[in-house]
């Protein structure tokens, strides 16, 4: 797990890395409760309560809360690179260094 940059949440969160994200989505539908929302992801958002220590409500949160999805820190500003492609840091818009 790693605290990074959220561009969406616009805040930084802990963002787990494949095995964890994995593991947390594994759990998808096999719930209990009462309506289709808990049967399907209220077991995925408490493993993801227990691995980050961070209380999500969003199931779609955790599709972006993903180390890999990102690229390397900014050399200029520090914030993580929206993409592992990505040319160029969207927030202070300095050119990535290779």
């Amino acid at each position: 797990m790693t605290i990074l940059w959220c561009w969406r949440c616009e805040m930084e969160v802990p963002m787990p890395d494949d095995e964890e994200i994995e593991q947390t989505i594994s759990l998808r539908g096999t719930g209990t409760g009462a309506d289709l929302r808990e049967r399907q992801f209220g077991l995925v958002l408490r493993e993801y309560e227990r691995i980050t220590g961070f209380h999500e409500t969003n199931i779609d949160a955790l599709c972006h809360h993903v180390v890999l999805l990102y690229g390397p820190p900014c050399s200029y500003c520090g914030k993580p690179l929206r993409t592992p492609q990505a040319k160029f840091c969207a927030a202070c818009m300095a050119a990535r260094r290779r």
